[in-house]
Protein backbone atom coordinates (compact mmCIF):
# COMPACT_ATOMS: atom_id res chain seq x y z
CA UNK A 1 0.00 0.00 0.00
CA UNK A 2 2.94 2.20 0.37
CA UNK A 3 4.05 2.02 -2.91
CA UNK A 4 1.92 4.87 -4.78
CA UNK A 5 2.69 7.30 -2.02
CA UNK A 6 6.49 7.17 -3.30
CA UNK A 7 6.71 9.53 -6.13
CA UNK A 8 4.24 12.15 -3.96
CA UNK A 9 7.33 11.64 -1.27
CA UNK A 10 10.01 12.06 -4.29
CA UNK A 11 8.27 14.95 -4.68
CA UNK A 12 7.87 16.90 -1.34
CA UNK A 13 11.60 16.15 -1.10
CA UNK A 14 12.62 17.57 -4.07
CA UNK A 15 10.34 20.63 -3.77
CA UNK A 16 12.34 20.88 -0.34
CA UNK A 17 15.43 20.46 -1.67
CA UNK A 18 15.05 22.95 -4.14
CA UNK A 19 13.10 25.80 -1.39
CA UNK A 20 16.09 25.38 0.74
CA UNK A 21 19.18 25.66 -2.16
CA UNK A 22 16.75 28.95 -3.34
CA UNK A 23 16.41 30.94 0.12
CA UNK A 24 20.12 30.17 0.67
CA UNK A 25 21.14 31.96 -2.28
CA UNK A 26 18.91 34.53 -1.66
CA UNK A 27 20.03 35.45 1.78
CA UNK A 28 22.68 35.72 1.18
CA UNK A 29 22.89 37.72 -1.71
CA UNK A 30 23.75 35.44 -4.16
CA UNK A 31 20.44 36.88 -6.80
CA UNK A 32 20.70 40.57 -7.23
CA UNK A 33 17.51 42.35 -6.97
CA UNK A 34 15.35 42.33 -9.80
CA UNK A 35 16.36 38.89 -11.19
CA UNK A 36 13.97 37.23 -13.19
CA UNK A 37 13.75 33.62 -12.40
CA UNK A 38 11.82 30.68 -14.34
CA UNK A 39 10.49 27.49 -13.31
CA UNK A 40 12.26 26.30 -16.60
CA UNK A 41 15.19 27.62 -15.40
CA UNK A 42 15.33 26.58 -11.68
CA UNK A 43 14.08 23.18 -12.55
CA UNK A 44 17.32 22.79 -14.67
CA UNK A 45 19.37 24.00 -12.35
CA UNK A 46 18.32 21.91 -9.70
CA UNK A 47 17.68 18.75 -11.84
CA UNK A 48 13.53 19.06 -10.80
CA UNK A 49 10.80 18.87 -12.36
CA UNK A 50 8.20 21.58 -13.24
CA UNK A 51 6.29 20.72 -9.71
CA UNK A 52 8.77 20.83 -7.40
CA UNK A 53 10.29 24.17 -8.66
CA UNK A 54 6.65 25.75 -8.39
CA UNK A 55 6.02 24.76 -4.85
CA UNK A 56 9.59 26.44 -4.30
CA UNK A 57 9.03 29.47 -6.05
CA UNK A 58 5.35 29.66 -4.14
CA UNK A 59 6.90 29.61 -0.58
CA UNK A 60 9.07 32.06 -1.30
CA UNK A 61 6.83 34.55 -2.48
CA UNK A 62 4.98 33.52 0.55
CA UNK A 63 7.83 34.40 2.33
CA UNK A 64 8.29 37.79 0.57
CA UNK A 65 11.95 36.45 -0.88
CA UNK A 66 10.33 36.64 -4.33
CA UNK A 67 7.67 38.38 -6.30
CA UNK A 68 5.10 37.41 -8.71
CA UNK A 69 3.54 39.73 -10.94
CA UNK A 70 0.00 39.42 -12.19
CA UNK A 71 1.83 38.66 -15.58
CA UNK A 72 3.90 35.71 -14.01
CA UNK A 73 6.72 37.12 -13.80
CA UNK A 74 9.06 35.75 -10.89
CA UNK A 75 11.82 38.11 -9.58
CA UNK A 76 13.71 38.90 -6.32
CA UNK A 77 12.25 42.23 -5.00
CA UNK A 78 13.63 45.72 -5.53
CA UNK A 79 12.98 47.04 -2.61
CA UNK A 80 11.71 50.92 -2.05
CA UNK A 81 13.34 53.39 0.26
CA UNK A 82 10.23 53.17 2.25
CA UNK A 83 10.50 49.36 2.75
CA UNK A 84 14.11 49.15 2.91
CA UNK A 85 13.19 51.48 6.39
CA UNK A 86 10.34 49.53 7.17
CA UNK A 87 12.70 45.96 7.47
CA UNK A 88 15.77 48.05 8.97
CA UNK A 89 13.16 49.03 11.98
CA UNK A 90 12.21 45.30 12.41
CA UNK A 91 15.65 44.04 12.58
CA UNK A 92 16.13 46.80 15.18
CA UNK A 93 13.05 45.49 17.26
CA UNK A 94 14.11 41.93 16.88
CA UNK A 95 17.35 41.60 16.65
CA UNK A 96 17.66 43.82 20.00
CA UNK A 97 15.61 42.05 21.84
CA UNK A 98 17.09 38.70 20.72
CA UNK A 99 20.59 40.20 21.96
CA UNK A 100 18.76 40.73 25.14
CA UNK A 101 17.40 37.86 25.76
CA UNK A 102 20.78 36.42 24.89
CA UNK A 103 23.16 38.38 27.31
CA UNK A 104 22.29 35.98 30.26
CA UNK A 105 23.26 32.97 28.58
CA UNK A 106 25.91 34.24 27.12
CA UNK A 107 29.32 32.15 28.08
CA UNK A 108 33.04 32.49 27.13
CA UNK A 109 32.84 29.73 24.32
CA UNK A 110 29.88 31.58 22.95
CA UNK A 111 32.34 35.06 22.87
CA UNK A 112 35.33 32.90 21.64
CA UNK A 113 33.05 31.78 18.88
CA UNK A 114 31.74 35.18 17.97
CA UNK A 115 35.18 36.30 17.66
CA UNK A 116 36.16 33.32 15.40
CA UNK A 117 33.45 34.29 13.05
CA UNK A 118 34.47 38.23 13.07
CA UNK A 119 37.53 36.78 12.01
CA UNK A 120 35.82 34.78 8.69
CA UNK A 121 34.16 38.19 8.34
CA UNK A 122 36.92 39.72 8.21
CA UNK A 123 38.74 37.68 5.93
CA UNK A 124 35.87 37.95 3.65
CA UNK A 125 36.32 41.83 3.85
CA UNK A 126 39.91 41.28 2.40
CA UNK A 127 39.05 39.01 -0.09
CA UNK A 128 36.07 41.39 -1.55
CA UNK A 129 33.97 38.42 -1.51
CA UNK A 130 30.13 40.14 -0.78
CA UNK A 131 28.28 36.49 -0.52
CA UNK A 132 31.14 35.17 1.81
CA UNK A 133 30.54 38.18 3.93
CA UNK A 134 26.62 38.36 3.65
CA UNK A 135 27.18 34.76 5.16
CA UNK A 136 29.60 35.10 7.87
CA UNK A 137 27.69 38.39 9.26
CA UNK A 138 24.55 36.38 9.56
CA UNK A 139 26.75 33.52 11.32
CA UNK A 140 27.66 36.41 13.42
CA UNK A 141 24.43 37.32 14.70
CA UNK A 142 22.54 34.16 14.24
CA UNK A 143 24.87 32.14 16.92
CA UNK A 144 24.39 35.06 19.07
CA UNK A 145 20.39 35.02 18.88
CA UNK A 146 20.42 31.33 19.24
CA UNK A 147 21.54 31.84 23.25
CA UNK A 148 18.15 33.94 23.25
CA UNK A 149 16.15 30.25 23.13
CA UNK A 150 13.49 32.77 21.29
CA UNK A 151 12.86 30.32 18.36
CA UNK A 152 9.73 32.00 16.94
CA UNK A 153 11.26 35.39 17.00
CA UNK A 154 15.04 34.30 15.48
CA UNK A 155 12.10 33.10 12.57
CA UNK A 156 10.92 36.53 12.01
CA UNK A 157 14.44 37.69 11.90
CA UNK A 158 15.51 35.35 9.53
CA UNK A 159 12.32 36.01 6.94
CA UNK A 160 13.66 39.49 7.51
CA UNK A 161 16.90 38.81 6.20
CA UNK A 162 15.50 37.22 3.53
CA UNK A 163 13.51 39.73 1.79
CA UNK A 164 17.07 41.80 2.30
CA UNK A 165 19.66 39.28 0.99
CA UNK A 166 19.37 40.71 -2.29
CA UNK A 167 19.62 44.27 -1.15
CA UNK A 168 22.38 43.45 1.12
CA UNK A 169 24.13 42.52 -1.78
CA UNK A 170 24.22 45.86 -3.76
CA UNK A 171 24.71 47.74 -0.08
CA UNK A 172 28.10 45.54 -0.06
CA UNK A 173 28.99 47.11 -3.07
CA UNK A 174 27.91 50.63 -2.36
CA UNK A 175 29.95 50.74 1.12
CA UNK A 176 33.00 49.22 -0.24
CA UNK A 177 34.16 47.51 3.29
CA UNK A 178 37.62 47.56 4.17
CA UNK A 179 37.57 46.00 7.71
CA UNK A 180 34.50 43.85 9.39
CA UNK A 181 31.72 46.10 10.95
CA UNK A 182 32.80 48.22 13.86
CA UNK A 183 29.84 47.28 15.57
CA UNK A 184 30.52 43.60 15.77
CA UNK A 185 33.72 44.68 18.42
CA UNK A 186 31.14 46.69 20.57
CA UNK A 187 28.67 43.91 20.77
CA UNK A 188 31.59 41.13 21.70
CA UNK A 189 33.06 43.73 24.29
CA UNK A 190 29.14 44.20 25.82
CA UNK A 191 28.98 40.58 25.97
CA UNK A 192 32.07 40.33 27.99
CA UNK A 193 31.05 42.94 30.25
CA UNK A 194 27.61 42.11 30.57
CA UNK A 195 26.35 45.63 29.47
CA UNK A 196 22.54 45.40 28.10
CA UNK A 197 22.32 48.77 27.35
CA UNK A 198 25.64 48.79 25.01
CA UNK A 199 24.72 45.74 23.57
CA UNK A 200 21.09 47.06 22.74
CA UNK A 201 22.88 50.31 21.23
CA UNK A 202 25.43 47.83 19.45
CA UNK A 203 23.37 45.51 17.96
CA UNK A 204 20.34 48.35 16.81
CA UNK A 205 23.71 50.46 15.12
CA UNK A 206 24.72 47.45 13.20
CA UNK A 207 21.75 46.26 11.70
CA UNK A 208 20.65 49.53 10.62
CA UNK A 209 22.89 52.06 9.78
CA UNK A 210 24.30 50.43 6.63
CA UNK A 211 20.52 49.90 5.28
CA UNK A 212 19.71 53.96 5.69
CA UNK A 213 22.32 54.44 3.48
CA UNK A 214 20.86 53.58 0.86
CA UNK A 215 17.59 55.43 1.53
CA UNK A 216 19.98 58.74 2.35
Amino acid sequence: MSTPARPLEQTASAHDRVYRALRSRIMYGEIEPGQALTLRGIGKDYDVSMTPAREAVRRLVAEGALTLSASGRVATPELTNERIEELAALRALLEVELASRALPRAHMALIDRLQSINAGVAEMVSKRDPVGYIRANLEFHRTLYLRAQAPAMLAMAETVWLQLGPTMRSLYGRLRRSEPPHYHKLIIAALRAGDEPGLRLAVRSDVTQGLRMLTG
